[in-house]
């Protein structure tokens, strides 16, 4: 499952290109999703001032697919728009935006409004084709400031406008935006013509130029390196001699040690003394934490890490990651982290994917047999990866080999339970860990149930409410767990935001800091999950209220938990912990959780996981007292790490994100 659920649909439009009114004349381009054809984008004019639009792309059974149709004015505002079809989610999209008189009308999934509109703002859809983003490099192109005014409320800036000749011989440009999500927008141009846009796995290249598409990607991935580097110059503090003065420091018991002061040294923790108590010395710089709470760093335990996000993790006062599933690169961007290249989490532990062959199949690495699953299994352990995650797809058959060839190299067992196989089976073939509660709940369900479809959620949602905790089938699978000391990932929040969120209204999952970011991350809270009406809308929230339920039933006996997101670094973390208090967990316990137990499990409590002389200077201090309101744990002011303190505001501004204060 991948970390949040919402892909930003990218780039294309524009007035010249077209020889005439003529659906035949379409300009197509091809989507690319990791590294595979999965759909295409085409364009074409209607009328002198109007255009048609299609777009669509598939990825294991979700995906968008959009009609739409754009009418400019003179200066290449749009004055008319509507989009029809359905989002990533399969979720119903009939969006449009009107103006008239100076007054604009907008229908979304936010509802309908009006505004002010003099036809020099750019309405900037909430769902739809890579349009937009075509038609706001043509403004910015034009600008004298370089920015873009959008409509209701935000600017785009143009940052960068990068001249580049490609190999052979095209010349183009790349344009680095900012003001839209929480990375720069990167659009490559010729003249006013976007030739293709590139975010992540997602890919939307002109056909005659696919043959460049590699080349492009890794003179993009290039300049992204080249900034990266840059803010992690700019916003490194390095440190030597420190103190942290009064505060209140978090235990491995789960208690507070309240008016300390905390030595700490280049990366390591030297002393702790009551305040007032020791001779400080005056080369160190001091820091007052009188009324603050010290903490150690927290553990995310399902992550996926890119160069991108690591600030966030770090922003949000989360030090130390598991990733489960990436590109077997992995170990030189931890190796970029470790070394401060670019900033981001310790990655302590590293998960190989595997997923079967089949048109869901998750495309980080897909085996066609179960030879070359074995051959993979090797593979990720010679590369120094302690874990293998199993995917959907992985045919039932192959489970006991492989979990086999895992143990045998001292390796752990994860991951999704393959499609027509129940949780009890696969533990029962050797899994040590399973990830996502809807994958329990899938257990009491049936074994005939295609789990590589969205149907993993839908029938949680729809049948977990009835789930009963006193019935033995669910008493057994409790023995079971703790008999065979599985591990279980719940990843609650991203379930939240799934089964209780509504269409058009903020999800309860990031209500708290929605209004901190910029505009398309904002609107991406407001997508509802997957799709629920009528009576579905209290059936799915009773079936999360009962995912919690086991969540708590889960602690209470003795079953392992670990917090981990999958999701939005830092922010959707601490959600997951406020759900787990919400669910019952005492704040402490939970916060053990976050700290000193996942160090445990990991296998680093040695040097992390708590704050204690001769540890690791891995440090986060918090604006409140979490035990006492769990939600101040989102008021981190700054994050040690490595011997480098960083200051959240400043990481955060500079992704344009707004600091809690």
């Amino acid at each position: 499952m991948q970390h949040s659920i919402i892909l930003i649909l990218l780039a294309f439009t524009g007035l010249t290109g077209f020889s005439q009114s003529n659906p035949s004349d379409k300009i197509i381009y091809d989507v690319v999703f990791r590294e595979n054809l999965a759909g295409t984008y085409e364009k074409w004019k209607t009328s002198d001032h109007s255009f048609g639009y299609f777009y669509t792309y598939t990825d294991r059974g979700r995906g968008p697919k959009y009609s739409e149709e754009i009418s400019l004015n003179q200066q290449n505002f749009i004055t008319d728009q509507s989009i029809k079809g359905v989002n990533y989610l399969n979720v119903a999209i009939d969006e449009s935006f009107s103006s008239k008189d100076n007054s604009a009308t907008s229908k979304n999934l936010m509802g309908t409004a009006q505004g002010n509109f003099k036809g020099d703002k750019l309405y900037f859809r909430y769902d739809g084709s890579p349009a937009i983003y075509e038609i706001l490099a043509q403004l910015l192109l034009k600008s004298e400031t370089g920015k873009v005014d959008l409509f209701p409320q935000g600017t785009a800036e143009l940052t960068k406008k990068l001249p580049i000749e490609l190999s052979n011989g095209t010349s183009v440009e790349l344009l680095v935006l900012k003001g839209l999500e929480l990375d720069p927008t990167y659009i490559w141009m010729m003249g006013d013509q976007m030739v293709c846009k590139i975010s992540g796995n997602l890919h939307i290249i002109r056909q005659d130029l696919n043959a460049m598409r590699s080349e492009m990607k890794a003179l993009q991935d290039d300049i992204e390196d080249k900034s990266l580097l840059e803010v992690a110059e700019t916003l490194t503090h390095k440190m030597g001699k420190l103190v942290i003065q009064n505060v209140n420091v978090f235990t491995a018991e789960g208690t507070l040690l309240a008016n300390q002061d905390v030595f700490v040294e280049g990366e390591k923790i030297k002393a702790i003394r009551s305040t007032g108590g020791e001779l400080i010395d005056q080369d160190a710089t001091l820091i007052d934490g009188t009324g603050k709470t010290l903490m150690p760093g927290m553990f995310d335990m399902h992550t996926h890490n890119d160069k991108f996000r690591g600030l966030l993790h770090l922003a949000g006062g989360v030090t130390s990651v598991r990733d489960l599933a990436n590109n077997k690169q992995l170990k030189s961007l931890a190796a970029q982290f470790d070394s401060n290249e670019i900033i981001g989490p310790r990655i302590v532990i590293y998960s190989g994917i595997i997923d079967g062959p089949g048109p869901f199949a998750n495309q980080r690495n897909a085996i066609e047999n179960l030879d070359e699953g074995l051959a993979e299994i090797q593979d990720y352990k010679d590369l120094g990866y302690q874990q293998i995650k199993l995917y959907s797809s992985i045919k039932p058959k192959w489970v006991l080999p492989l979990t086999t060839k895992a143990h045998e190299l001292g390796m752990r067992i994860s991951g999704h339970i393959p499609a027509y196989m129940t949780a009890t089976q696969a533990i029962n073939q050797g899994y040590n860990e399973i990830q996502h509660i809807n994958m329990l709940f899938l257990n009491f369900l049936s074994d005939t149930i295609d789990t590589r479809t969205p149907l993993r959620f839908t029938m949680p949602a729809q049948y977990g409410a009835d789930l009963d905790l006193q019935s033995q089938e669910y008493l057994d699978f409790i023995k079971l767990l703790k008999t065979k000391n599985i591990l279980v990932d719940p990843t609650v929040a991203i379930f939240e935001n799934m089964f209780v969120s509504q269409a058009g209204e903020l999800s309860p999952t990031y209500q708290a800091i929605a209004n901190r970011f910029p505009i398309i991350e904002q609107r991406s809270f407001y997508t509802g999950g997957i799709p629920k009406e009528g009576a579905q809308v209290a059936r799915y929230k009773g079936s999360f209220d009962k995912m919690l339920a086991v969540v708590t039933d889960l602690f209470k006996q003795g079953v392992a938990i670990v917090p981990g997101t999958d999701g939005l670094p830092g922010f959707l973390y601490h959600r997951e912990l406020e759900l787990y208090v919400k669910a019952g967990i005492p704040a402490t316990e939970v916060l053990k959780m976050a700290t000193i137990k996942s160090a445990q499990i990991t296998g680093v409590s040695d040097a992390l996981g708590s704050i204690e002389v001769g540890k690791q200077a891995d440090l986060i201090l918090v604006d409140g007292n979490p035990l006492q309101n769990f939600s101040d744990i989102r008021k981190i002011e700054w994050t040690m790490k490595g011997g480098n303190l960083y200051y959240s505001k400043e990481l955060y501004n500079s992704l344009g994100v707004k600091d809690f204060k």
